[in-house]
């Protein structure tokens, strides 16, 4: 990833209150095409397909993914061919997001619901494998341990920058990047997880599984539940008047799958006093940003500044 990191300053009145300095992470913008989580979590398995001789990228996702949009755009750029298994029947018109992965020449399978929750069956997989073609196999949002490496990378790079900071808080779908920011920490500084799905408690045991594997188990977390927003990709009017209005404060585009809510659910801690005064908090922007063509394609929902 090119670069130094981004950082800009958000000047929220509920923060200059609390005696709470809020910055944001611009991992959205330092790829024009793989932006965010999704490029770290990809960079070092990149690497590995090439070194074990692959050509081909197989990996799973659902009509609106991120990752998909992601491995597809990566085969683009690295010369490589991508396969991605589509959770349930083709529909008639594809989503924007299925649209431009064939655009970037991902091969799409589409699988009944039933099959895609064996997507973790490593024989089901294997057999796959075999139908497809060989390939390097990626798992649904790219979490593994080469993705968490890459993740854990982002603490480097922001303490070679002499950017001090004292908690991270991040948007979790499956966990897979808290994980790593956890790893980069190395049981220094404060991360927060804000989970978009309802009953994000479960997310615990998944984090903790994801750094034991790696030979770590950590405490320094929190997992913020509060800031769903009635469950993942879940329209809200109230999120939506959120995204707008911190858009017309900073400039800055959300999604309302992850961003939108990570911010909404960092300023209602900082609104709680859970940051300590003094501190300085780093919300990380991961991007997501095509989402908003799905969410407009299915609820009519304008991305700001769009």
């Amino acid at each position: 990833m090119p670069g130094p990191p981004i950082l800009q300053d958000l000047p929220e009145p509920l923060a200059e209150r609390r005696g709470v300095r809020l910055r944001l992470l611009r991992d959205d913008v330092r790829h024009p095409e793989l932006p965010g989580n999704k490029w770290r979590k990809l960079q070092h398995n990149l690497l590995a397909a090439r070194a074990q001789g692959h050509d081909t990228l197989l990996t799973f996702g659902g009509a609106y993914s991120n990752h998909l949009a992601a491995v597809a755009a990566a085969g683009r750029l690295q010369g490589l061919r991508t396969i991605g298994v589509v959770r349930g029947e083709a529909a008639s018109v594809l989503s924007p997001t299925l649209q431009q992965c064939r655009l970037d020449g991902m091969a799409l399978h589409f699988v009944s619901r039933e099959d895609y929750r064996r997507r973790t069956d490593e024989a089901w997989v294997q057999a796959l494998a075999r139908q497809l073609g060989p390939a390097y196999v990626l798992p649904e949002g790219g979490t593994n341990a080469l993705a968490l490496r890459g993740v854990a990378e982002l603490v480097t790079e922001l303490d070679a920058a002499a950017e001090p900071f004292d908690a991270f808080t991040v948007a979790c779908g499956t966990g897979g990047t808290l994980a790593g920011l956890l790893l980069g920490l190395e049981g220094r500084r404060q991360a927060v997880g804000v989970p978009v799905l309802k009953d994000g408690a479960f997310l615990r045991d998944e984090i903790d599984a994801l750094t034991q594997a790696a030979g770590r188990r950590y405490a320094n977390y929190h997992l913020h539940l509060g800031a769903h927003f009635g469950g993942y990709a879940r329209y809200s009017a109230e999120l939506l008047a959120f995204i707008d209005a911190f858009y017309q404060r900073h400039r800055v585009v959300l999604d309302p799958v992850y961003t939108g809510k990570l911010l909404a659910g960092t300023l209602q801690l900082i609104d709680q006093g859970y940051f300590a005064a003094g501190s300085t908090v780093v919300a990380i922007h991961t991007g997501g940003l095509q989402g908003w063509a799905g969410f407009e394609q299915r609820f009519g929902a304008r991305r700001p500044g769009g």
